[in-house]
């Protein structure tokens, strides 16, 4: 993951405050540490923290255009960047390096707000015009790849994480009792709320303009549903389907140029990703598990995962935790999810993460595989 943050001053265009870029980027440093890259134009600033997954020594931010009136960052990853690309260099685009990212800065000059349409990803990424001096930031269709912003007075601030937001001596973080109200009843806070007033989430599928007219949002996609099943297939041809689909996401996510793996629970949503990795790669691929245990006693999915594991001849590597891992690292994972979230699981997925890393870049998991198929 990387993280991006800014502030623009839109309405009386003063000076972005000096340090304050500085210390929202700082307080996001571990999303990123491979690069870090700022970009100033008076009431504007903007920044990241790259974590190098693609173009590794040319996908340095920010990025621009070809005159420079476009500045980009960017967070995430766009799995059809190579196609967008062509279309581009045919409409007479030049490219300078071989990454994602400027595939979008390009995108944007090429279809201004529309350019959200084109992308297949996980992303979230700011575009400043220095022409008309105007921001444009983009969240991801769901809404994998973060982005909080809050308005105060005439000033806009944004970021991958709140934290980030806490550097700029004018912003007081107050609670919303609203929120906190929804957070226990509800065990979360629904999006595009968060804890903190007049502090949002934009939304999926969304972007925001901002000028010295002020801020707009846009929903630029929504899930649509086909209540009507096509009477001319069978469940054997919608399986297929299915099987295609599934092959397809998983392949595409397979672009990096640093190594990667998969968590593996044993459940059917990891357990199918790994399946199909282990068809599409030439290597083992390297398996993630975590096991809650007391005193020797296993009373997790861990022998589920070890049979997956044994079957596709995986890379595998294992974790078992107790309450006094939960008690060791709370503080810190804490530290890292910005906001409460009353699901125990989080612990497991920090550890086993933390473990991962220890051996590759980035993973794939079977996340939103119940939500997907109504779990």
């Amino acid at each position: 993951m990387c993280g991006i943050c800014g502030i623009y001053n839109y309405k009386h265009q003063d000076p972005v405050t000096p340090g304050v870029l500085a210390g929202m980027l700082q307080s996001i440093y571990h999303r990123g540490p491979d690069h870090e890259g700022r970009y100033e134009d008076d009431a504007f600033a903007f920044g990241m923290r790259r974590l190098s997954i693609i173009a590794l020594s040319t996908g340095n931010q920010p990025m621009f255009n070809e005159d420079k009136r476009y500045a980009l960052v960017f967070n995430g990853e766009i799995y059809n960047y190579r196609q967008l690309r062509k279309q581009l260099q045919a409409r007479g685009h030049i490219f300078t390096t071989e990454s994602d990212t400027e595939v979008i800065v390009h995108l944007y000059e090429e279809y201004g707000k529309d350019c959200a349409d084109h992308l297949r990803g996980m992303f979230a990424f700011a575009i400043w015009d220095k022409v008309e001096r105007t921001v444009y930031i983009a969240r991801d269709h769901l809404g994998i790849k973060p982005l909080y912003y809050t308005q105060q007075g005439d000033r806009l601030l944004f970021a991958s994480e709140i934290k980030a937001l806490l550097a700029d001596p004018g912003f007081e973080p107050l609670l919303d009792h609203y929120a906190l109200n929804q957070y226990l009843t509800l065990r979360y806070v629904p999006a595009p709320g968060t804890l903190l007033q007049d502090v949002y989430l934009l939304p999926p599928g969304h972007w925001m303009l901002c000028s010295e007219d002020g801020v707009v949002t846009h929903q630029y996609w929504d899930v649509e549903f086909n209540e009507k099943a096509d009477p001319t297939k069978t469940e054997d041809d919608y399986a297929s389907e299915l099987k295609d689909l599934l092959h397809e996401s998983v392949n595409m996510r397979l672009m990096s140029d640093v190594p990667f793996g998969a968590f593996l629970s044993g459940g059917v949503d990891s357990s199918t990703v790994v399946a199909i990795m282990s068809q599409l790669l030439d290597q083992p691929v390297k398996t993630f598990s975590v096991g809650f245990g007391d005193d020797g006693i296993d009373y997790s999915e861990l022998p589920y995962a070890r049979v997956v594991a044994e079957r596709f001849k995986t890379d595998h590597h294992e974790l078992l935790i107790n309450a006094g891992h939960f008690m060791e690292h709370l503080e810190d994972m804490v530290w890292h999810m910005d906001q409460p979230i009353a699901d125990y699981a989080q612990v497991a997925y920090f550890l086993v993460a933390r473990l991962a890393s220890e051996h590759v870049k980035m993973v794939l998991t079977g996340e939103g595989g119940d939500e997907l198929f109504a779990g």
